[in-house]
């Protein structure tokens, strides 16, 4: 999952914009049939702006195939937030499958069970 780092304020609001406007990308522009449901969890720009980490999961598909997709199609997508974003320098893009939900669902299966050897 994204970390949550002390930019500044301005720098939070990149972040949002090119989150919200990649999701529509990804949706409209991607033809790429590896990429399936994709939700963005997530983007963590570098103070000057010179890369942006991607954090995503998959609702469908392979979620390291979606991954390489998604790094393939990053020149492209860049390319278009070039001509959305007023800003300087548009991040480099790099696609990250976020590893949260897989945490998750392991420590639901360790409650499960320390609950179920409780009640044994």
């Amino acid at each position: 999952m994204p970390k949550k780092h002390r930019l500044p304020e301005r720098a939070l609001r990149v972040a949002d914009q090119i989150q919200r406007d990649l999701s529509r990308m990804i949706m409209r522009e991607v033809k790429d049939p590896r990429v399936g449901l994709v939700t963005l969890q997530g983007v963590d720009l570098t103070p000057d702006y010179a890369h942006a980490k991607v954090w995503f999961t998959t609702l469908s598909g392979d979620p390291s195939e979606t991954r390489d997709a998604l790094n393939h199609a990053a020149g492209h997508l860049r390319h278009l937030l070039f001509k959305r974003l007023h800003i300087r320098t548009v991040p480099a893009l790099h696609f990250i499958v976020d590893p949260t939900p897989d945490k998750a669902a392991a420590l639901l299966r360790l409650i499960d069970n320390a609950v179920i050897k409780r009640a044994d």
